[in-house]
């Protein structure tokens, strides 16, 4: 089953665009994300994806309320993100109402914890982002503000051999710009690791670049920017979700 998941960014509770992730780039589109998320479910959408940027930057999650209040004044499944990284961490998020939370940072200069996390939480419940700019294939972390030296097709392997089923996979010189999905790492992904359930993220332009994905056996996409800007409508989403 193919998923359409929108993502809501937050800086001090706004909702807010980025271009390749770069925060100098800041603009706040809503200062009610709750509002944003409520149209989003009124069409059938099921999960959303709520990234806590100045979680991302801080090393600690900050945008609970947000959290808290989409998750009690919608039935929507709440995937949160952002600065993830002790086992508080994720009890909290799951007390505020996330249904699954996604981590970057932590798997990357902790890995052991976070494989401890697969097995302390399950995983349904825990999912890896491993977000690169195929320049080099380096796995970017704390809100892509910092480059490591981890290979991401090794990154991802090392949690796959220890039962990682969701991974989150941003390629971020594509995130914001609506120049497409980069379909040829995506696809690299699948062929690696063909029983991981793969979510694709940066450069969705529109309803064909769902389809495209769908048809290569990507598991879900994350879509933001196409959407803020008016290139796929409620009503394009909502006629996209009839075909799956």
């Amino acid at each position: 089953m193919f998923e359409i998941i929108p993502s809501i960014w937050l800086i001090n509770g706004k909702c807010v665009r980025l271009k390749r992730g770069d925060f100098s780039t800041e603009e706040v589109i809503s200062n009610n994300p709750l509002e944003i998320a409520q149209a989003f479910e009124s069409i059938g959408i099921k999960r959303l994806h709520l990234v806590d940027l100045d979680g991302a930057r801080r090393g600690e999650p900050k945008n609970y309320h947000i959290l808290e209040a989409i998750a009690g004044y919608t039935d929507l499944k709440v995937d949160f993100t952002g600065g993830i990284s002790t086992d508080g961490d994720v009890i909290k998020c799951f007390e505020f109402g996330a249904s699954t939370v996604t981590v970057s940072s932590a798997a990357a200069n902790h890995p052991e914890r976070f494989a401890q996390f697969l097995l302390s939480y399950g995983r349904e419940k825990i999912n890896l982002a491993a977000d690169t700019n195929p320049a080099d294939n380096k796995i970017k972390i704390r809100g892509w503000l910092k480059k490591t030296e981890i290979d991401l097709f090794e990154h991802i392997d090392f949690f796959y051999e220890r039962g990682l089923k969701y991974l989150k996979c941003s390629d971020i010189s594509r995130d914001g710009v609506m120049e497409g999905p980069n379909f040829a790492l995506f696809r690299s992904i699948r062929d690696k690791f063909p029983e991981i359930h793969l979510a694709a993220s940066g450069g969705v332009r529109g309803v064909d670049d769902f389809r495209r994905l769908r048809d290569m056996g990507v598991s879900a996409t994350v879509f933001g920017r196409a959407y803020y800007e008016g290139m796929i409508s409620l009503q394009d989403l909502e006629k996209f979700l009839e075909e799956i």
